[in-house]
């Protein structure tokens, strides 16, 4: 049946009714509520897009009653994830309002919803400004806010003048919102900084503590931005000390009170302005011996708002030039927090005294029972901190005690941390023992217990000290093998053993040294020494380097054992890896077993082997790689290739024809030859014309001529060589002297100026040595540099280490290093590098990369 005419009127007319009424807007917390009460996140978009469809429609109908509300809820709605870019205007609106609640609402969006890089945010300027002016100090407040979290460096700029008048009236709640508003302002203008520096002292004659804690605030960013504004500064020093000791030594004010300190917050950054005002300047860090002394004992220990202050206090005598007696105390407080519960105030207490103990070791040297007792601790991160410390205050009057604990910590210490504190427990060893037995005994305590370490350093080391203290050999060779008869797999041990067995077995069958416990070892049977050596030779741990060297120390065996039932024994195992799969195992066995027969020459060629020179411990030299089309090659200084075939085999053969080293004669170095052998009556044979192909084409390829016959060297090997049983050639080259082009500038920016000084080599071309040259503008010294290089593919590189990590301030001194480059296409390619440099300048770590292609014309 058909509506009748008055029904479609109806129904027309409350249609009409519905449109122009207005969506009703509930209130945020319902909207919140709402929000929580979605079990689904189907649910929770539904809620959210259904309350965005009435937001809009209330903007587009001017609702400016609820406007502030729907601002609200939309900031919600900002925080769970969803867009909202579309209500950014209506902040806007909200700030050019006159009520303090929309306003508040207004720059609150404003600064969630909008940052520097938006174009519209050039539209609330004037806004700004006129709030400003405000006589209403909250929004004048609310202005302030908003610049310092949002403002471009335009709005800065324009706004700066007003924000200055700001941080000299008389109202503190407007004076140090104005002032945390101009960090903001010299972060963006940096070129500012000359107009805020009278207001500073303006800011700190007032009484109010939020205002001296802002001003304080400023003073400390003026340093960042500007270092040399350090030296206008330092005249506020007697003001800065006299608020300090008037809170130390003031009664109690309950107004700035925590846990019994009197705002420990304003103290804490008067100590941390104190700091960089006194640091390297003598008469500034006098001023302050007293009252750092009277913060240093006044302040109770007892809560966190104390220890902060004390902390910060430390921190301060050790950074300017005090007194010794002061720095004693400042450590003695690190000692106090050490025997603290709180986990976190003795990590910081172990962090900060590892930090000072370059500064006064001994002081530190008194808490070392309490550091030690620290690797005991059950915090993992504490007992890392206290090991780092330990290491660090070694030295030759307590490496006995110190290393006692370290070697309590390997054995109880996580599996990863192993090999790290075994590397670290040599190297102590090494660097700080006088008792040589003492030394070989706590060398194989510390192997024996990590076993999986493995390190040719530590080989290396223990090699050379053996090999050049004859009294020692027979002691170090029996200790070794007790250790080789109870089975031991780990690998530098292992080595080791084998290697002293072969090298001094005759005193295995002699008189047992002093020093060994004859209750429990007795004089092994040669027969006994050689079936060890072959149960490493059939064990499947042992890896082939290890066999290796047992293959040597059985040769070696055939005179140490001449005329004892242990020779067939010996010729047998040699006959048995003629034929095995192993190459290396193969070939040292048939040229062993020919040297057999060479009766005349064989006690020559397997005499001991002369003292060797110790390896320096140096840390290898990183290289950085830029992503990019271009591979990218880099070099690291020390790096030395694998030992040729030992020298009982050079014995058996001709010599091969002398292996060039392609880097280091492009490098313009030469490599040495091998130590001549007992037996090398007669020069060795030249190298057949086809010897070296390889390396001639490659160095045709890369524009160098043909190596240049090198020079006789003297007989000295290294223990690698020695151990491997021949010479092993290393990189090396003497440094190019700086000179021959203009030095030019590679790096400058945050104080570190870095200057190139290149020069060409003369006996190669296509080889530049580049001198890196360090200064320092700052007042302070720039610490923790690292440089790195990285060339092209068809470049190649030598660095060298830098001279130092830390740049003395003020042009006073200079960091060098040394790289050479060596270019393949000299003449078609000009020569460039690419750099990275880390340091940390003025409390802030910088790392900057970076190409230099603006080297002289020439190169």
């Amino acid at each position: 049946k058909a509506p009748s005419l008055a029904s479609q009127a109806l129904r027309q007319s409350l249609c009409d009714l519905a449109l122009r009424c207005p969506v009703m807007s509930i209130r945020l917390r319902e909207l919140i509520r709402n929000v929580r009460a979605c079990k689904t996140q189907a649910d929770e978009r539904g809620c959210i897009h259904k309350e965005c469809a009435a937001i809009r429609t209330a903007f587009k109908d001017e609702n400016n009653e609820l406007r502030h509300r729907n601002v609200a809820k939309l900031l919600f709605i900002h925080m769970l994830g969803y867009p909202t870019h579309w209500g950014q205007m209506e902040c806007l609106k909200l700030i050019a309002g006159n009520k303090f609640l929309e306003k508040r609402i207004g720059y609150l969006g404003l600064m969630i919803l909008l940052d520097e890089r938006q174009e519209v945010l050039m539209l609330v300027e004037n806004s700004l400004k006129n709030d400003l002016q405000s006589s209403n100090q909250y929004i004048a407040g609310l202005a302030c806010c908003a610049i310092g979290n949002i403002s471009s460096a335009e709005i800065c700029r324009d706004l700066s003048p007003e924000v200055e008048k700001l941080m000299v009236g008389s109202n503190p709640f407007v004076s140090k919102k104005a002032a945390l508003c101009s960090i903001r302002i010299l972060r963006k203008c940096p070129e500012l900084v000359d107009t805020f520096v009278d207001r500073v002292g303006t800011l700190l004659g007032s009484r109010n503590h939020a205002v001296l804690l802002t001003s304080l605030k400023l003073m400390r960013e003026m340093c960042c931005v500007e270092p040399p504004m350090v030296e206008q500064l330092r005249r506020h020093t007697s003001t800065l000390i006299a608020a300090l000791k008037n809170l130390v030594l003031s009664g109690y004010a309950p107004e700035h009170d925590v846990h019994g300190i009197v705002d420990p917050f304003l103290q804490v950054e008067i100590l941390r302005m104190l700091r960089i005002l006194g640091r390297g300047h003598a008469e500034t860090s006098d001023q302050m011996n007293d009252i750092l002394a009277q913060v240093a004992t006044n302040t109770e220990s007892a809560k966190n708002a104390g220890n902060a202050i004390l902390y910060e206090c430390v921190l301060t005598i050790m950074a300017i030039e005090v007194e010794s007696g002061l720095r004693v105390l400042a450590i003695n407080i690190l000692g106090r927090f050490l025997i603290n519960r709180d986990n976190n105030i003795r990590y910081v207490a172990l962090n900060t005294l590892h930090k000072v103990v370059g500064q006064d070791s001994q002081a530190v040297q008194r808490h070392r029972n309490t550091i030690v007792d620290c690797l005991k601790d059950n915090d993992s991160s504490i007992r890392q901190r206290a090991l780092e410390l330990v290491y660090a205050l070694v030295n030759e009057a307590n490496v006995k005690v110190l290393v006692k604990e370290l070697l309590a910590y390997l054995m109880a210490c996580d599996v990863e941390f192993k090999d790290e504190l075994t590397q670290r427990i040599c190297h102590v060893v090494e660097k700080y023992s006088t008792d040589k037995e003492w030394h070989v005994d706590t060398i194989i305590q510390t192997l024996s217990v990590s076993t999986s370490f493995a390190s040719e350093e530590t080989v290396c080391s223990m090699i050379a000290l053996i090999t050049s203290t004859p009294e020692l050999q027979a002691y170090a060779t029996h200790k070794l093998y007790m250790q080789l008869a109870q089975k031991t797999m780990q690998p530098v041990l292992l080595q080791l053993s084998v290697w002293c067995v072969g090298e001094y077995g005759e005193t295995l069958i002699g008189t047992v040294p002093a020093g060994i416990d004859t209750a429990e070892y007795t004089v092994p049977d040669p027969s006994d020494v050689v079936e060890l050596l072959a149960g490493v030779m059939r064990s499947p741990v042992a890896d082939m380097v290890t066999k290796e060297y047992t293959l040597n120390a059985m040769m070696k065996l055939t005179t140490r054992f001449a005329g004892t039932a242990a020779l067939p024994l010996i010729h047998k195992q040699l006959a048995v890896y003629s034929a095995s799969m192993s190459l290396e195992l193969q070939q040292r066995s048939v040229e062993y077993t020919s040297l057999l027969r060479l009766d005349n020459i064989r006690a020559g060629v397997l005499e001991r082997m002369p003292a060797f020179a110790k390896k320096e411990r140096t840390p290898a030299v990183q290289a950085s790689f830029s992503a990019g089309d271009d591979e990218s090659s880099r070099a690291a200084l020390g790096s030395t290739p694998s030992a040729p075939p030992t020298e009982v085999a050079a014995a058996a053969q001709p010599p091969p024809a002398q292996e060039i080293d392609l880097l280091s004669d492009i490098l313009g170095t030469s490599a040495p030859t091998p130590p001549p052998t007992a037996t090398a009556a007669a020069q060795p044979a030249a190298p057949p014309p086809g010897a070296g192909g390889m390396d001639s084409m490659l160095m045709d390829l890369l524009g160098s001529g043909p190596a240049p016959t090198p020079a006789p060297a003297p007989p000295a090997m290294d223990a690698m060589s020695a151990m491997m049983g021949g010479p092993a050639m290393a990189l090396g080259g003497a440094p190019a002297a700086p000179g021959g082009f203009a030095p030019f500038t590679a790096f400058n920016k945050h104080g570190l100026l870095v200057t190139f000084s290149c020069s060409k080599d003369a006996a190669s071309p296509s080889v530049t040595a580049i001198e890196a040259i360090f200064t320092n503008s700052l007042p302070v010294p720039i610490g923790a540099l690292n440089f790195q290089v990285a060339v092209p593919k068809y470049m190649k590189l030598q660095m060298s280490p830098a001279s130092g990590n830390v740049v003395p301030p003020n042009n006073s001194g200079k960091v060098t290093q040394l790289f050479k480059v060596a270019n393949s296409m000299h003449g078609q390619k000009p020569v460039l590098v690419r750099t990275k440099i880390d340091f940390n300048a003025s409390g802030q770590a910088f790392s900057e990369t970076g190409q230099v292609d603006s080297f002289p014309a020439g190169l």
